[in-house]
């Protein structure tokens, strides 16, 4: 079932892929692989799931493929976005996870998978999802710190370009204001030389 919701996504992304929405904003400073963005508000979904980075990627992606391609009262179909973000959940915000979970708490942590929403949509025209952990959020305006980057999303490369992120944001005086975020915009099946990643992070 999951192989087969992935391979909807991978051919909506793969024959749509000029027509894909991402979230509105300005580049206000590009310096090599870095940039500063302002970026307008966005309206997206999320999931919070528990496990490893890549284990939580994974079902949280399924969880809010499932509502964009019907599972949700109505059963309407919403147009896909990129890109796929994933960031530490907050603290004390907890949503009870039933889909099995392969890693031990100790080596992983609890995550918030996110989709972007159509800019034709507001919070009250969203239909309501079938599984309450499918929730929304309407995210102010803010200045984001980037870096971009290829390859697969593996623990070494993320960790590596977030490093990379990190350095630039202090060698620029620039002082974070929320936690980092990865970016994920291509469909499973991209060659890794063709891919497109991120890491994210709000500063003032």
């Amino acid at each position: 079932m999951l192989q087969r919701l992935i391979a909807t996504v991978a051919l909506l992304m793969a024959t749509t892929a000029h027509a894909i929405e991402e979230p509105r904003h300005q580049v206000l400073q590009t310096d090599g692989a870095f940039e500063l963005r302002q970026y307008e508000p966005t309206l997206v979904a999320h999931v919070e799931v528990d496990g490893d980075a890549s284990a939580a990627r994974s079902a949280g992606f399924r969880l809010l493929a499932g509502y964009i391609f019907g599972g949700n009262q109505g059963q309407r179909k919403i147009e896909m976005t990129a890109p796929v973000t994933q960031a530490a959940a907050p603290a004390g915000e907890k949503i009870a996870m039933t889909a099995p979970v392969t890693q031990s708490a100790a080596s992983g942590g609890r995550w918030r998978v996110s989709f972007m929403m159509p800019r034709s949509f507001t919070l009250d025209t969203l239909p309501v999802p079938n599984d309450a952990r499918v929730r929304f959020e309407l995210l102010a305006p803010e200045k984001r710190a980037v870096v971009r980057f290829d390859g697969f999303s593996t623990e070494s490369n993320l960790g590596r370009h977030r490093a990379l992120l990190e350095a630039w944001v202090q060698k620029q005086g620039l002082k974070p204001v929320g936690d980092y975020v990865s970016a994920f915009y291509n469909d499973p099946f991209t060659l890794p030389w063709n891919r497109r990643n991120e890491w994210w992070v709000p500063v003032e």
